[in-house]
């Protein structure tokens, strides 16, 4: 098992290597606006998965997906000379979901907002069910 502290360490430099790989090196014309959330390694260092966000619709998505998987190599070479590890970490690319969990965030949020605003109209006009003060007071019960 790795030491957890080297693990994070190079993940963080491994996202820093491919983000600006992606941008400075991989010239295919299929890549989109790309943005490298993540990458995570496993505790041993031979895997690296690495998530990524695109701007646009689902058919830019599969094409920038085809054009990282196109540079996976020279990627990879650049991570190894990058990282100095004994062992250069294989890739994955994931599509991150964050766009889509962030837009369904959103939908929710404005649901209970329409639904607290129902409520307050309700509640304008609401009258308690039982007494206007349902508590007990001792001088009530004196009499």
């Amino acid at each position: 098992m790795g030491d957890q502290g080297r693990v994070r360490r190079m993940s963080v430099r491994v996202r820093e290597i491919v983000a600006d790989v992606i941008e400075r090196q991989v010239k295919d014309p299929r890549l989109g606006m790309v943005t490298v959330t993540d990458a995570r390694l496993t505790p041993d260092l031979h895997e690296a998965t690495v998530f990524y966000t695109v701007w646009g619709d689902e058919a830019v998505r599969a094409e920038t997906a085809r054009a990282l998987d196109s540079a996976k190599g020279v990627i990879r070479s650049a991570v190894g000379r990058g990282t100095g590890l004994k062992h250069t970490p294989s890739i994955t690319f994931i599509a991150d979901a964050i766009p889509e969990n962030a837009k369904h965030i959103e939908e929710l949020l404005e649901r209970a907002r329409l639904v607290d605003e129902r409520v307050q109209q309700l509640a304008q006009h609401a009258r308690p069910a039982g007494d206007e003060d349902p508590y007990r007071h001792p001088e009530d019960a004196a009499e």
